[in-house]
């Protein structure tokens, strides 16, 4: 029975953190009214594990949560401790910014960022069950008894969902250290059709970097330029930068670490779910890459003041003192003291086939899921998640017609079409290599390519959006001035000369000089002083020179992939949903039966990317469309 004294809510959301924090923040700002329920609030968005956010293609996945109206980008410029964008010796492609934050201030600045939010309230309980009546969902059931009533629910609760951690021979319950873990709601799921699984994914030991000699280690700086994740002027220049360190492991090592194999519980069975590919722990590297004698360990501060540090590379479920034995083998580390040991943790998670592109579930309409839920692993996954189930829970419970973007829209598109779709086998992680279209995916053009849907949905506020437009015309008035303005040979040659570049032959547009690879906008007005002065007097920032330069630079590029969407948006577009009872197509394979009824895809093209689908079935499908 509902309890009057609570509000009915638009929207609920169970979790905060990554995921939930988006959803919340996404419903509340289009409207819904919002309730956001969490375990602890003083552990709002926690860093459970790297204190980090970005990185190889999650860092595009940030920047186009950004474009769409989100706040992950805005509070990781707001904490940041040191700023890199990643892989600038490829194209603009593969560039990936990524950000050292401090975690206490991302936690804090996250929760002020929800308590300011108008029509989000924040309750802190324990849900143990969701109230289900006639297949659709009309609330939630807490620890303390307490029932709450709603249009949508979105469920986005991590590595808490039967949570059990392990370290060594030790195993308790859990769903993050010294946080308890969540019953009840995987089984009554369960009950109700859905498919379950376990996964497990690990974190490595925290340590006390006063026991650290830094001189042995490698220094890594952060980049002292104009990027940063927002596109808004978010960053807060006040935190002090910090830099990060590289050490190595040894055969000394990986041999200390070896007398423990027999008590871990990966090797000895305790363990029988599915862990990362990607991030494995130290004892997975050991055992797939045994001919390696040495590993990266990369040691990350957790914030501008604090002692504590987080050695990435070096996750472990091993019991503890062969854990700290082994690190004192590692240069640098020979007196470490540590603040906690690493360990593994195993929780439900649902195969995300059983979702729509929307994030919707197929057997209850107004119930999300988002997050590690779905069987992803990481921070930047996890959020970009949680907006699309937000938005999507706010228009559900408005009877709006939901959203869900493609694989040629950005990132987030590929991976929800990656979950949907194919579904995983384990941890799913986001890379670059997944895109098909990544020249067209850049971390640069984010907010061209998703911040005027941003708008469209109600998500992109008119001062961003001003702000957009005000980038875009500049980038454009510069490409403008580029393709037009002439250089003559006379002129430029001394210079090029200088940069030992092969002069000109003769005059020609400045951007046929650009489009020389040692050459770059900035260096061209060292030399070129109506260049220089357009920039200035126009007050083209930093970040709109190096969008036009990208666009000239890889023109040829960009319109060939572009070329390509097209060709394949044909068949993308084809649909197929509800046209067929595919287990009676007897020319199809017999897995290929069993998967398109499962999955039911929408159209041909989502249906080509299912794993067990072959180009054979796909030819089969065109032929009864009479293609």
């Amino acid at each position: 029975m509902m309890n009057n004294l609570m509000p009915h809510y638009n929207v609920i959301v169970v979790g905060a953190g990554h995921a939930g924090c988006e959803a919340a923040m996404a419903a509340a700002n289009l409207g819904s009214k919002t309730l956001l329920i969490t375990l602890d609030m003083q552990k709002i968005a926690q860093m459970s594990c790297n204190p980090a956010i970005g990185g190889i293609a999650k860092g595009q996945l940030v920047r186009e949560i950004d474009a769409l109206g989100g706040m992950t980008a805005i509070v990781t410029d707001r904490s940041s401790i040191q700023f890199r964008m990643l892989n600038r010796s490829k194209g603009p492609a593969m560039w990936s910014p990524r950000s050292q934050c401090d975690r206490m201030k991302f936690s804090a600045e996250w929760r002020s960022v929800l308590e300011k939010c108008e029509n989000l309230d924040l309750f802190q309980d324990n849900v143990v069950s969701l109230i289900i009546d006639a297949g659709v969902v009309k609330g939630v059931v807490t620890a303390l008894g307490i029932s709450f009533s709603a249009d949508t629910v979105v469920l986005t609760n991590g590595t808490f969902l039967n949570g059990l951690m392990h370290v060594g021979k030790v195993s308790f319950e859990g769903g993050r250290i010294s946080e308890p873990s969540s019953t009840g709601i995987t089984e009554q799921l369960s009950e109700f059709g859905f498919e379950t699984g376990r996964m497990k994914t690990g974190t490595p030991l925290r340590i006390d970097g006063r026991s650290i000699d830094f001189d042995k280690l490698t220094i890594q700086y952060g980049d002292d330029d104009f990027h940063k994740f927002s596109y808004l002027d978010s960053s807060n220049k006040s935190l002090k930068q910090r830099p990060c360190y590289i050490a190595y492991t040894n055969e000394e090592v990986h041999n200390i670490l070896r007398t423990g194999f027999d008590d871990s519980p990966l090797f000895n069975g305790t363990i029988k779910s599915i862990g990362p590919r990607y991030c494995p722990s130290i004892e997975t590297k050991l055992d797939t890459f045994s001919e390696k004698n040495s590993h990266h360990l990369f040691l990350e501060p957790e914030g501008e003041d604090t002692n504590e540090y987080y050695l990435n590379g070096f996750s472990s479920s091993l019991p503890w003192d062969v854990q700290l034995a082994a690190l004192r083998k590692v240069e640098g580390f020979e007196n470490v003291k540590i603040y906690r040991p690493g360990y593994a943790i195993e929780y439900d998670y649902f195969p995300p086939t059983q979702l729509f592109h929307t994030l919707q579930t197929k057997l209850i309409p107004n119930l999300f899921f988002a997050g590690q839920i779905n069987g992803t692993t990481g921070y930047e996954e996890a959020a970009a998640q949680g907006l699309i189930a937000g938005i999507n829970a706010h228009l559900f419970s408005n009877d709006k017609d939901m959203v869900s973007l493609t694989r040629s829209d950005g990132y987030i598109g590929v991976l929800i079409d990656d979950l949907v779709t194919k579904g995983v086998d384990e941890p799913y992680r986001m890379f670059t290599s997944r895109a098909e279209y990544r020249i067209l995916l850049r971390q640069d053009n984010a907010d061209d390519r998703l911040t005027p849907l941003g708008k469209a949905i109600g998500l992109v506020s008119d001062y961003r959006f001003s702000v957009y437009q005000d980038k875009i015309s500049k980038r454009d008035s510069l490409i403008e001035f580029i393709k037009n303005f002439s250089v003559k040979a006379s002129v430029v040659n001394p210079f090029l000369n200088e940069l030992s570049v092969t002069p000109l032959r003769q005059g020609c547009k400045l951007s046929e000089l650009l489009s020389r690879p040692e050459l770059t906008i900035n260096i061209l007005c060292n030399f070129i002083t109506p260049l220089k002065e357009f920039i200035f007097n126009s007050d083209i920032s930093d970040e709109a020179v190096e969008s036009a330069e990208i666009l000239l630079k890889y023109s040829g590029y960009i319109e060939r992939e572009k070329l390509l969407v097209d060709k394949f948006s044909r068949l993308e577009n084809l649909k197929i949903e509800g046209k067929f009872d595919y287990m009676n197509i007897q020319n199809l394979s017999t897995e290929a039966r069993q998967k398109l009824e499962k999955i039911q895809p929408k159209t041909l093209g989502q249906a080509s990317r299912i794993s067990g689908v072959s180009p054979a079935d796909i030819s089969v499908l065109l032929v009864l469309m009479g293609r």
